[in-house]
């Protein structure tokens, strides 16, 4: 007679199991938790028996063992995040605080939490998937779906040793109070199979809950309020050269001032009806968020020449003034938007890279921002030393060329941005119109 044991029931702590009451809410995310390797295996033990004639049950396949993480290496904090006043994240995590105590307690509340990293070498680009699961601290009472989380967030095309990254996740709907936060990674290499992943060294932390949209606006590297700030400084030293040249064309003082800040006030109107207009997918923001200078463009020119007939004042020697200080504004606007992390490069490895973020990922990137300023700071001394000489039977051309100098800039620039065009043909078209216009700039006075 054989003789058989019993067997053994799984734990409930396993995947498909009872799970233990009190316990907080996990979301299940299968794909995620195979990747990471977090996935539980079912074990079962064979049945024995007595008789040698009868031979033994193969044993089960054994789960893939998960790569040890690699050791963890301490993060050189990037300059541009020292500046917005992210701290050493000696755990790996950072949450994201707020700058204002008055808005602390305001509703709705998010948890953002950054996670620092360094890419492991290797000859592939990785695929990072980071996963986050938090816990509120301070509950009073039978846990709600709102007092825990689990959110996943992927990073494709990540550069093998790289430098410090970080990558910000935030939350919504979850309760206002104290959480604590564990964040576990995994490099997987992309384009080779067969390659094994990397786990990348698990962080912790515990901080407070943020007015969501506080957390929506800050991560490491961005600077709070850099952007408006830094668009009033140029609108001011934009106001500033026109004044200059427009003493030197004769222009009335009075009339000119009133029309530039007519054009600053329905410029930003236009600049965010042509930012709907060409984004109309995408959800609604505030009114200071999602503006194209396109539209500040035309609405600012068209209040010049209408507003230049109204008035009586010469249209073209006021355009001729206004090109320099449009010219000098983007200059200094385009470093609000690096400050801010907007119109953000593509990630490299170059040496002429630098780190920046776009509030989702700090990484080494095309520094396009600082491109696209030095370019209109370039054209606007030089239109404004142009300005300063132009003869009076020549007005109006030097608008033109410095206008169409700063399209062929932005759309040779364009492709080097983390955005997609909006429009199929649009650039095309800006890079046939512009070398026209400026080619016409400057051969038609030279001809008369």
């Amino acid at each position: 007679m054989s003789q058989s044991r019993k067997r053994p029931r799984p734990a409930s702590g396993q995947h498909g199991g009872a799970r233990r009451p009190n316990q907080p809410n996990r979301l299940p995310d299968q794909s995620l938790a195979e990747l990471l390797g977090l996935a539980a295996a079912r074990t079962t033990s064979p049945a024995t028996t007595a008789a040698r004639t009868t031979p033994a049950p193969a044993a089960p396949p054994r789960p893939p063992a998960r790569p040890a993480p690699v050791p963890a290496a301490p993060i050189a904090v990037p300059t541009l995040a020292k500046i917005a006043g992210s701290p050493n994240p000696a755990t790996g995590l950072e949450f994201v605080t707020t700058p204002f105590r008055a808005l602390a307690d305001l509703e709705p509340q998010a948890v953002a939490v950054s996670y620092w990293f360094t890419p492991p070498a290797g000859p592939n680009p990785y695929q990072v998937a980071i996963r986050f699961t938090g816990h509120r601290l301070d509950v009073a009472g039978p846990r709600t779906p709102a007092d825990d989380f689990v959110l996943t967030s992927e990073v494709s095309d990540v550069a093998p040793a790289s430098g410090p990254i970080v990558v910000t996740q935030r939350t919504a709907g979850t309760a206002a109070g104290r959480w604590s936060v564990t964040a576990e990674a995994q490099a997987n290499p992309q384009r080779a199979a067969g390659s094994t992943p990397v786990r990348l060294p698990p962080a912790a932390g515990t901080g407070q809950s943020v007015y969501a949209p506080i957390a929506a606006m800050r991560a490491p590297g961005v600077l709070i309020g850099s952007w408006p700030a830094m668009v009033a400084l140029g609108f001011l030293l934009g106001l500033l050269v026109q004044g200059l040249l427009a003493r030197v064309h004769t222009l009335p003082t009075g009339p000119v001032l009133t029309l530039s800040l007519l054009a600053g006030a329905l410029g930003l109107a236009g600049a965010k009806t042509y930012y709907r207009l060409t984004h109309r997918h995408e959800p609604r923001t505030t009114w200071l968020a999602g503006l194209s200078v396109q539209g500040f463009v035309v609405a600012a020119t068209a209040v010049f020449i209408l507003g230049g007939w109204w008035w009586g004042v010469p249209i073209g020697h006021l355009l001729d003034a206004s090109i320099p200080a449009l010219l000098t504004g983007q200059a200094v606007g385009r470093l609000g938007c690096l400050f801010a992390g907007c119109c953000n490069g593509l990630p490299t490895r170059s040496r002429w890279a630098i780190w920046s973020s776009d509030r989702r990922v700090g990484t080494r990137r095309i520094p396009v921002q600082l491109l696209e300023s030095s370019s209109a700071a370039l054209l606007a001394l030089l239109t404004g030393l142009i300005a300063w000489r132009t003869p009076p039977q020549q007005a109006g051309y030097l608008f033109l060329g410095g206008l169409a100098a700063y399209v062929i800039v932005r759309q040779v620039l364009f492709p080097l941005r983390g955005l997609a065009r909006v429009t199929r043909h649009g650039r095309a078209v800006m890079l046939v119109l512009a070398p026209l216009a400026l080619a016409a700039a400057v051969l038609v006075p030279a001809l008369t």
